[in-house]
């Protein structure tokens, strides 16, 4: 499934999908049975036949032209001994996403993680990735808080030193231009790193939104809390301001894992 902004094409890519491991209504505590029925008839693919909550793990390829080099934001759940491997449906299957989408690995000059959750990473861990030659853009926000949690959750050993020794390691502290017509906007809470990929060009616009929500619940309902997010708060204020914007300008959303890829602006 392809959108074009301009001159740029936005490719989703579907590296797995499955049931989340917890109950939908514990992870937004504060939902009304009449918000869940209205998110269930926006987004009727994101529930599961027994009602639980299904989730679509996705990258997204951006690529200037027929033949210009690859972004990729956010590179899924990876293969069979990837760090999600204990509660995501593994292995994914990202790299024939690409191929299949005319795609080859040596295209991708870029990898631009959303954030570092291990559902978002594993095809960008040296060692099982097939990019080889592609910069991993991040925001220092995350890299501080895996460095200070190296001991346990495998991020900073496994993904951002080999990396760093690699020399394809760029890290970033905040907005920034990545290319014609892409830039990064920093939108933390969910993680304090947290960053969203805008495409804009010929009046047109598409915002990767990677985890700003995770469920069309928080699309209708943008005050509504997920219990992963690192800084409610913060993330609420981050989803509000980015919605509020993406409606006034007509923005489609590209999101990660709702039942449909491209959401076109209401």
């Amino acid at each position: 499934m392809t959108r074009t902004v301009g001159q740029l094409t936005v490719t989703a890519l579907q590296d797995a999908e499955g049931p989340f491991p917890s109950p939908r209504q514990e992870c937004f505590p504060d939902a009304t049975e009449a918000q869940w029925s209205a998110a269930d008839a926006h987004d009727p693919a994101a529930r599961g036949a027994g009602g639980e909550w299904w989730l679509r793990y996705r990258s997204y390829a951006i690529r200037v032209g027929d033949s210009g080099p690859v972004t990729l934001v956010d590179a899924g759940i990876g293969p069979a001994g990837s760090l999600a491997a204990d509660w995501a449906p593994v292995p994914g299957h990202l790299p024939d996403e690409l191929a299949a989408a005319g795609i080859q690995a040596a295209d991708v000059s870029a990898i631009v993680l959303t954030h570092l959750h291990n559902d978002h990473m594993g095809w960008a861990v040296p060692g099982d990735s097939p990019f080889t030659r592609a910069r991993v853009i991040v925001q220092q926000a995350d890299v501080d808080v895996y460095r200070g949690n190296r001991d346990f959750t495998g991020q900073y050993d496994r993904l951002i030193e080999p990396l760093m020794a690699q020399g394809r390691l760029q890290v970033l502290d905040g907005d920034a231009p990545l290319g014609p017509g892409v830039r990064l906007v920093a939108t933390p809470g969910h993680t304090p790193g947290h960053q969203t990929v805008l495409v804009e060009d010929a009046g047109e616009s598409l915002l990767v939104a990677g985890d700003l929500l995770v469920h069309a619940i928080q699309l209708l309902h943008p005050e509504l809390a997920y219990v992963s997010e690192a800084d409610p708060e913060q993330a609420r204020a981050s989803r509000a301001k980015a919605l509020a914007q993406a409606a006034a300008r007509g923005t489609v959303l590209a999101v990660s894992h709702l039942g449909t890829a491209f959401h076109d602006p209401t």
